[in-house]
């Protein structure tokens, strides 16, 4: 039986990266830990750092492994309690093309993806040319002192075609396949690859190192309205949701999108992991009952600060989540009841032709505001209640979107959070003080009969 190590390796999901894991070693020596947990796909970002980073998103099942190899050679081993929990979560990939592989076949068929995107980051798989064949993108490249090959697909679901005894019969046969789209180089990365690659750059703060006592430390952030806040952890708010509400189940369909959905059956919150600029990161949906229509539903972006994201969250546990009516039309008194808070604090209303809105009247600390579109109808899918902070209601750094029904109690609650609350925000000379969102990318249309990616819910 091996002897107790005195290294001790923690484990626990990244700060900054919704499904990638962090590695925190101590003690000495740290080589052996290093090594294998690098023999796991970990790479470094520190001395006592690293970390693990996967395009398929199921880093928590390969930090599983390396913990156990670990826990064999003697090492002790801590998995943070969130950790564990994505560890134990079971979940498939929505859509995904090849139905018929088990879970097993599945992660077999990512492992290969994630080889041949090593490769490609380490430079050992040159990529000659890339094309997109008007479903998605095929490449041809030829690994350093080895083979040549054709690549077909992205991300999770890349694979070998053909395998060629020369570099130059690959190229020709590739450039004989598509003579116009052929361009020199790799593709551009997509939008998962980019959030891998950032994550292994950028060394991420231990959030479980004990505090040191003494001089007080620099002020790294500054109080600010709850509308001017940073987004903060929205992970952390959605495991927190859970953990003070048991009344909600967690379904995971898929590792991009977890649900929350209510004892009722009458309410239903989605999250999307790691939600792109421009995506809806948070949807909610009310219905009159579990199987009848939709009520009302809302959506929030990805750099909704999470105060006011948190007071969304708890009202739904509240009988302002619940809307009387779907056939009522908003009248004056519900545009009363949901600005009350707003107007409390002297908030100016500017009333035109077609919108209703109320703004910070001092944006010392940026914009934000309510606004109704009256021109949207009653029971349209299109948003008539928006939420906003940050440059204009147009184009706003943050938006929570509701449509026409959605409980004038429940708008109220986040109006008053809008008014009221408080937040944090890293000095703006801070590289810190904005959140890494990468930009989205126009998505490839899928073949019928190629693999292709789940489609985000």
């Amino acid at each position: 039986m091996p002897s107790p190590s005195p290294v001790h390796v923690r484990l626990a999901l990244h700060p900054d990266h919704g499904t990638a894991v962090i590695a925190t070693i101590t003690g000495n020596p740290l080589y052996l830990a290093r090594a294998a947990l690098a023999i796991h796909g970990f790479r470094s970002t520190s001395d006592t750092t690293m970390v693990l980073a996967r395009i398929d998103h199921d880093a928590p099942h390969y930090a599983d492994k390396a913990a156990q190899a670990l826990r064999e050679d003697g090492t002790s081993v801590d998995v943070d309690p969130a950790l564990q929990e994505e560890i134990d979560t079971e979940w498939t990939y929505g859509n995904y093309p090849m139905h018929w592989l088990t879970r097993e076949e599945i992660r077999e068929v990512s492992a290969d993806a994630q080889a041949i995107h090593d490769a490609i980051a380490a430079g050992s798989l040159v990529i000659h040319m890339h094309a997109h064949d008007g479903w998605t993108n095929v490449a041809v490249g030829t690994y350093r002192g080895g083979k040549s090959i054709h690549l077909h697909g992205e991300d999770y679901l890349r694979q070998e075609t053909m395998i060629f005894d020369s570099e130059t019969e690959a190229i020709a046969d590739f450039l004989r396949h598509h003579p116009v789209a052929a361009r020199p180089g790799p593709a551009p990365p997509t939008d998962i690859e980019r959030a891998a690659a950032a994550v292994l750059a950028v060394p991420a703060a231990d959030r479980s190192a004990p505090t040191t006592f003494g001089a007080p430390a620099e002020q790294v952030s500054l109080s600010v309205p709850s509308y001017a806040a940073d987004p903060g952890d929205h992970e952390a708010l959605l495991r927190d949701f859970f953990s003070k509400h048991q009344e909600w189940e967690k379904w995971r369909p898929h590792d991009e999108t977890t649900i929350a959905s209510h004892e009722s059956l009458t309410l239903r919150v989605e999250f999307l992991h790691e939600a792109l600029r421009g995506d809806d990161a948070w949807t909610v949906a009310a219905y009159e009952s579990p199987v009848g229509e939709r009520l009302w539903h809302a959506t929030a972006a990805p750099t909704t600060p999470v105060e006011i994201m948190r007071t969304l969250l708890d009202s739904l546990n509240t009988d302002n989540a619940w809307s009387p009516s779907a056939n009522t039309p908003v009248t004056e008194e519900d545009l009363a009841q949901a600005s009350r808070p707003l107007e409390d604090v002297g908030w100016p209303v500017k009333v035109g032709s077609r919108l209703i809105e109320w703004t910070v009247p001092t944006p010392d600390n940026g914009a934000a505001g309510l606004r109704f579109d009256t021109s949207v109808k009653q029971g349209d899918v299109l948003p008539a209640w928006t939420v906003w902070g940050g440059n204009t209601a147009d184009s706003p750094t943050w938006a929570i979107r509701l449509s026409t029904h959605a409980p004038t109690a429940f708008i109220q609650d986040i109006t008053f959070e809008l008014a009221h609350g408080h937040g944090s925000r890293q000095p703006r000379h801070s590289a810190a003080a904005v959140p890494h969102i990468p930009t989205l990318a126009a998505p490839a249309r899928p073949s019928a009969s190629a693999p292709r990616p789940a489609p985000r819910r």
